[in-house]
């Protein structure tokens, strides 16, 4: 499967990863080589990538927000868990597994990615169904975090049994009365963050399978944070209780 990347970050991120198969790269003519472009220029050359100078419609069909270049290239490489493990092991680190669980909202997801790749958790672990995934879309709103991730669609249910026996503590971040502030978790060690989907947030059986539940504590008006920002906050605390390594 082939599929377009769009925006210079994106693109520059796809190639720099070296994850995926490039074929060609298109360049709107007439657009001044500085800065990211060049970059993207130049790991093109030394990649040996076909360079086309196209006309700016030719990059809109592919997307408005090019930004002046695009990347076709083979379709996302997800990984296994297996694979997230090892590369834990590799490190020398406790496993640190961010879980989402049927989120519908491209950005929202791209939110989490990015985050998850900045505090350098191991892997992300997406339901095989009902959720969304690792599309162009999400590529561009990831600024091509998504690149230097690795990411895995499985059983959820499944995988969250692999991973309680392999002594890694599920944490499911949500709002519920039952659920304990940051303070009383220890959240210094292998942990599986879990995040509901934005409505509904985690299904039962996601749900009853967490070792204990994160609430964040709130004080303003507005009634609860959404997935990302909450993912995201929980993802920091959890980095944090690791000395931020």
């Amino acid at each position: 499967m082939k599929e377009w990347i769009y925006g210079r970050n994106p693109v520059y991120e796809v190639l720099n990863a070296g994850r995926r198969h490039p074929f060609v790269l298109h360049v709107k003519k007439g657009t001044k080589v500085k800065d990211r472009l060049g970059d993207i220029l130049q790991l093109s050359k030394e990649k040996d990538l076909p360079i086309e100078w196209v006309l700016q419609q030719d990059l809109d069909v592919i997307n408005k927000n090019h930004q002046g270049v695009a990347l076709q290239v083979s379709g996302y490489p997800y990984a296994n868990l297996q694979q997230i493990l090892d590369l834990a092991d590799e490190r020398g680190e406790p496993p640190f597994i961010l879980i989402l669980d049927t989120l519908q909202d491209p950005q929202n997801l791209a939110t989490l990615i990015r985050t998850a790749e900045i505090v350098s958790v191991h892997g992300v672990l997406l339901p095989l169904r009902r959720t969304v995934t690792i599309t162009p879309a999400v590529v561009n709103a990831s600024s091509g975090a998504t690149e230097h991730l690795l990411i895995s669609q499985v059983n959820l249910a499944q995988a969250i049994e692999r991973l309680k026996k392999e002594n890694i503590w599920i944490v499911g971040l949500e709002g519920s009365p039952e659920a304990q502030p940051p303070e009383q978790i220890n959240l210094n060690g292998a942990i599986g963050l879990t995040v509901g989907s934005e409505g509904s947030g985690m299904r039962k059986l996601v749900r009853s399978s967490c070792d204990v539940l994160l609430r964040l504590p709130m004080k303003g008006k507005v009634e609860s944070l959404n997935a990302a920002i909450a993912g995201s906050i929980g993802l920091y605390l959890a980095w944090g209780a690791r000395g931020y390594q």
